[in-house]
């Protein structure tokens, strides 16, 4: 009989670049469990624990301290090491007053250090949105959460304010929605993919292709020194209007760098 389902094993050779453990020294690494991140776009909660925030020495004691149930992940207790926390998460240790969010940096995600005022709420991208019986509208946000925006009038849905590649500001951990930030010319955004990851600053021009999609667009980014950057619509994630919504990593900063 065949095997079924994927393989529950992941060798160090197969990781991704950005997370911070020796590839040679060992054979096997801590595989995510499926979840909210795809595992290019993650680090499993064990890692973290051991590896970023050398909260331990090897995995058995990262195991034991993700058991205590102390650490929360978007504001609800992760107990499994193999939780994978990727893209604007928010990981809170209240006990030691520890806050961080997940930012792309460089060739992969940081941990930076934010206040606890800040790890009440997050940035989420509407990834698509669907109508659902009676008018009402579901939106699938990049996290895999999904949030519903009821309609009164099955004519004229509430939800029609929503579009794609815009982004909410929602609370945590009860998920309502704070602010939404359009797509637009003038709004801050971050890169999260591509040679430009990291980067950030205004958008200043969207130009479409044709024939290709609209996440295919190519977008002009122009930070606050006047440099330009060149990326794709699908690698845009909207964090402001003139003022970023959250704490952003600067050289000078201390961060959780992923080598």
């Amino acid at each position: 009989m065949g095997k079924m389902g994927g393989s529950r094993h992941l060798k160090r050779e197969a990781t991704p670049e950005f997370w911070p453990i020796h590839r040679k020294k060992h054979v096997w690494a801590l595989k995510p469990s499926p979840g909210p991140h795809p595992i290019e776009r993650c680090i499993p909660l064990g890692i973290i624990v051991r590896d970023l925030l050398g909260f331990a020495k090897t995995m058995r004691e990262a195991k034991k301290i993700i058991a205590q149930g102390k650490i929360l992940v978007d504001g609800r207790i992760r107990c499994d090491e193999h939780f994978p926390v990727g893209l604007m998460d928010v990981l809170s240790i209240p006990e030691i007053n520890a806050y961080y969010r997940v930012l792309p940096y460089e060739k992969g995600l940081i941990l930076h250090k934010i206040d606890r005022e800040e790890a009440e709420y997050k940035i989420c991208r509407i990834e698509d949105k669907t109508t659902i019986d009676g008018g009402h509208i579901q939106l699938n946000l990049h996290d895999g959460r999904n949030i519903f925006i009821r309609s009164e009038d099955q004519s004229n849905p509430a939800g029609n304010i929503y579009k794609t590649l815009d982004t909410l500001k929602i609370s945590l951990p009860d998920q309502s929605i704070l602010e939404h930030l359009r797509l637009n010319l003038g709004m801050m955004a971050i890169i999260v993919d591509g040679e430009n990851i990291g980067k950030y600053g205004f958008i200043k021009a969207i130009e479409e292709i044709e024939g290709q999609k609209r996440r295919r667009n190519l977008v002009t980014i122009e930070d606050e020194k006047g440099q330009a950057y060149q990326t794709i619509l699908d690698y845009v994630f909207v964090i402001g209007d003139r003022t970023p919504r959250i704490s952003l990593p600067k050289p000078v900063e201390e961060t959780y760098a992923v080598s």
